[in-house]
Formats: structure tokens, C-alpha cells, sequence
């Protein structure tokens, strides 16, 4: 979570954050970092009537980049190692695991154990308690970690789609009185994408069954949003 004079902008899971907390704490003289993945209601009170902004990214193109980035680091972290059966599973089947922590699924009670107590600086920054009320909420991961993240729609919160993060945030701060510098400018055009994934599209990664299973379970982003199957 950053916070400056003007505006908040929380950093929903891989989805567009490093690149827009690395470029705000470079080129915005108010802006403090309280915390990471921290969720809306957590914003400090003297900032609570700023505008809020945030990104969502497609959720099948979630699944695959959280699910190669984990699976090529040298220690996964424990929600990985738990629902991909200490790496044994292949996508499918460690997706599919992951889709039904929301549905009853035998393998909650091991990922929360294996979850901190509290919030810390690094990683998923997903405490056992944040988590916790996944169980039998009828939501994907993806869309329960939206849902956490951001809380409530309200005129003050502002989602955009990562695949037009840089285009969305000058627009952000056109309407919040942010100055843009030529610098500024020139990063957000400029800059590579940060964090990222070694994989092929996200769509070779499908069977049609998870595909559907995906959006059946993470329907409140899609529709939310516009997102379609090979976007």
C-alpha cells in the first residue's frame, strides 16, 4: 500500500503492483510505503477520503503467472507447496487445488497453519486470518483475494485492467491533480514490466474443463470487468 497526498493505490496480487509501487516511491515526493498487499480497510486514517486506486488483471492469465513464478523459484511458498502436492502436480491439477479452497476443500486447514500470523513485508503478505474466510465463500482465489484487497465498490475506489495500466494511470492522475513530469512520463511509457514469469500464453496452459471451471469460480472479476478467455 502506498500512500501520498493525493491518492492510495493498493497492490492487489501480480497484478501490475512492483512496477506502479517501484515508479510511485521514485517519482512522488509524499509517497510512503505503510505496508505490502495490505488491504483497503487497513488504510491509514488521515488517508481514508482519498481516492483509491488499484489493477485486476485477467483471471486465467492469474493462475498461470502465479503458477510459473512459484514453481521456478528455488522455494516455493507454502500455498504452492500445499496445493500442487510438494510440486508433484502439474498446472491442472495444483490450479484446480487452488480453485477449491473455497469449496470445502480438504487442503485449507494445512494452508492455513502454514500461513503467518500477521502481516509482514514480502510474498503473498497473507496472514492466517485474512484467509481464513475463504472457506465454503463460493469464490476463486483470485476473486477472494480481489474482494479482500479492495472490499466494497464506492466512488472513491477505482479498478482498472493491468493490460492498460499505463494508459490508466495517467488518466488516474489527470483526474486526481497528479503533475506528470517529462521523467514521469517517459518511465510509465517506458519502463519494462516488473516481476514477471517465463511462460507461453496463457491459453496453452487450458484444458476446457478448468477453463470453465475458472470462470465459473472467478465470475465476479470477469463479468466485473470484461474479461474473455484469450484476451
Amino acid at each position: 500500500m502506498i500512500v501520498t497526498d493525493r491518492f492510495v493505490f493498493l497492490h492487489l496480487h501480480k497484478s501490475g503492483g512492483t512496477f506502479v509501487n517501484e515508479f510511485l516511491l521514485r517519482f512522488i515526493p509524499s509517497a510512503r510505503n505503510v505496508g505490502y498487499h495490505l488491504p483497503r480497510l487497513l488504510i491509514p486514517a488521515e488517508a481514508l477520503r482519498l481516492p483509491v486506486l488499484g489493477f485486476v488483471r485477467n483471471p486465467w492469465s492469474y493462475y498461470v503467472s502465479w503458477y510459473n513464478f512459484q514453481s521456478q523459484r528455488p522455494r516455493p511458498n507454502a500455498l504452492y507447496r500445499i496445493v500442487s502436492d510438494e510440486g508433484r502436480l502439474d498446472f491442472t491439477g495444483t490450479v484446480r487445488h487452488l480453485l477449491d479452497l473455497g469449496y470445502g476443500s480438504p487442503h485449507l486447514d494445512a494452508v492455513i497453519r502454514a500461513l503467518p500470523g500477521s502481516y509482514g513485508n514480502s510474498g503473498l503478505n497473507l496472514p492466517k486470518f485474512a484467509l481464513a474466510p475463504i472457506r465454503n465463500s463460493r469464490r476463486g482465489f483470485y476473486a477472494y483475494l480481489y474482494e479482500y484487497l479492495y472490499g466494497e465498490s464506492g466512488p472513491n475506489l477505482h479498478v482498472e485492467r493491468a493490460d492498460q495500466l499505463r494508459q490508466k494511470l495517467l488518466q488516474f492522475f489527470d483526474s486526481v491533480g497528479q503533475r506528470v513530469t517529462t521523467a514521469m512520463y517517459d518511465a510509465i511509457l517506458d519502463t519494462p514490466e516488473r516481476n514477471t514469469s517465463m511462460h507461453g500464453p496463457y491459453v496453452e496452459f487450458y484444458s476446457d474443463e478448468l477453463r470453465d471451471l475458472v470462470a465459473e469460480r472467478d465470475r465476479t472479476i470477469i463479468d466485473k470487468h470484461g474479461y474473455r478467455f484469450g484476451d
